[in-house]
This record gives structure tokens, C-alpha cells and sequence, in this order.
């Protein structure tokens, strides 16, 4: 494990927190290890969610190592920079606990992330087109998606920066907390989704990820198909059963993912 990521498994949740004074900024070794730690967690049968987050208040990640004298246009691991923002066909929920600045590349991990947590004092911006560059690690192609089109051009061509307010506003934050309670609120988030029922949640995942640019007549075509595994899996389970038994027997389930 790289000495920049601290890992920890709290029960069902795989905690990731990216430590490298000063500003968490993340290089190629880095990218590398955090794909290497999303793979670990998606084989692991007992981990059900991930946290990623960064250390201190000031930065969730500046990004981009800019001291690393690296090409930023060379491949930074298999699933692209930060190990995450091209990891598309990762089957577990991952939550980001934006503790600070989520700059450049540290805002297209959080935008690859499934929800997003942020301390009040916590902002998003792009600045790369004022240093030359594309945010193309996923900020120029997932922020129109999750932003209104005015708002988030304006933050792709001038840089300007969202506050953590302002991103619950439109919808791109789930929820804005003291930064004290960041993680208090990450890890409580966390929990809801490890009651619900492991097949249904991955196989939700999976047909988001998959129907996002369909119609919903199409969406309802590839579910007809049997080309979702996840979906698939989900639709001959045990657990449906087990959840409706559970219901009509006012008790909690007992889910076993298969």
C-alpha cells in the first residue's frame, strides 16, 4: 500500500482516506494504489460500501500532482486517475467525505463517487482550462450530467468554484455537515445502504450505470434482455423472498446475497 493511502475496514465499510501534505494531491504511484484498493474492496465478500475522504480540513485533493513532473496525458492506472474516475463496471457503492477543496482532479473523484458528503467550509472547482489543460479525467464529461448546462459551463470555462451549499442546492451534494460531523455523517449514510439488500443494491448500480443514456423504453428493453449480471443475479436470488417474508413478519431481514 502506497504510504499516501490509509486504509481501514470498519465492519461492512472500506474507509479510504488520502493523507499527502499538503494538499492531497494525488500522482501516478497514487492512482495506481487506489486502484488497487477499489479492486480489494469490490473482491471483498464483506465489504459492502467505501468512503473515501481526505486528511485535515483544508484539501479533499488539489488533484493532479502538478510537482510530480508527470505527462498528464499518460495513463494513470486501470481505472484512470485517482483509480476510480474510470472504473466504470465497479459493482459496490462508494461514498465521498469532501472534508475541504476538491480541486481539478479531486472534484472528478468525488464526481465519480456514487454520493457525496461535505463539510460546510468545503468547495468544488476546475481550474484547468486557466492552466492550459482539459478536466478530462471526467469533470468535462460527468459535471454537465450532474449540474444544470449554464452552471456547469461556467465552472468548466472560468474555473469558478462551487460551495458545498450550493452543490446540495443543485443536487450535487447529498448533504452538508460541520466538518466535524463529516464523517459522522459519511459513515451513518453508509449504514442505510448496508440494510438494504446487497443483490438489489448492486444490481440498481449496474442498471443506472447502464440504461443512464438510454430511453426508457430501451431501459426497460435491456432489462428484458438478461444482459445485466448483476440485475440477473438479483432476479433469482434468495433475498426476495427472504425480504418479503420478512416484511409480512414485521422483522428485519437477514440478508445473504445470494
Amino acid at each position: 500500500m502506497h504510504p499516501s493511502i490509509r486504509v481501514i475496514q470498519i465492519g461492512a465499510v472500506t474507509e479510504i482516506t488520502i493523507d499527502k501534505p499538503k494538499a492531497n494531491a494525488i500522482d501516478t504511484p497514487m492512482s495506481q494504489a487506489l486502484y488497487e484498493t477499489m479492486i480489494e474492496f469490490e473482491r471483498n465478500d464483506q465489504a459492502r460500501v467505501a468512503i473515501i475522504t481526505g486528511a485535515g480540513q483544508k484539501f479533499f485533493s488539489a488533484g493532479w500532482d502538478l510537482s510530480a513532473n508527470e505527462d498528464p496525458r499518460d495513463k494513470y492506472s486501470p481505472g484512470g486517475f485517482a483509480g476510480l474516475t474510470e472504473l466504470f463496471d465497479l459493482s459496490k457503492p462508494v461514498l465521498c467525505a469532501v472534508n475541504g477543496m476538491a480541486v481539478g482532479g479531486g472534484f472528478e473523484l468525488a464526481l465519480s463517487c456514487d454520493l457525496i458528503v461535505a463539510a460546510d467550509h468545503a468547495t468544488f472547482f476546475l481550474p484547468e482550462a486557466n492552466i492550459g489543460l482539459v478536466p478530462d479525467s471526467g469533470g468535462v464529461l460527468r459535471l454537465p450530467k450532474a449540474l444544470p448546462k449554464a452552471i456547469a459551463m461556467e465552472m468548466l470555462l472560468t474555473g469558478k468554484r462551487l460551495s458545498a451549499q450550493e452543490g446540495r442546492h443543485f443536487g450535487l451534494v447529498n448533504q452538508v455537515v460541520p466538518a466535524g460531523e463529516l464523517m459522522t455523517a459519511a459513515r451513518a449514510l453508509a449504514e442505510k445502504i448496508i440494510s438494504a439488500a446487497p443483490l438489489s443494491v448492486q444490481a440498481i448500480k449496474e442498471i443506472v450505470r447502464e440504461t443512464a443514456h438510454l430511453k426508457v423504453q430501451q431501459g426497460f428493453e435491456l432489462l428484458y434482455s438478461n444482459d445485466l449480471p448483476h440485475y440477473r443475479r438479483f432476479s433469482t436470488s434468495q433475498d426476495i423472498l427472504e425480504g418479503m417474508h420478512a416484511f409480512n413478519e414485521k422483522r428485519a431481514p437477514v440478508w445473504k446475497g445470494k
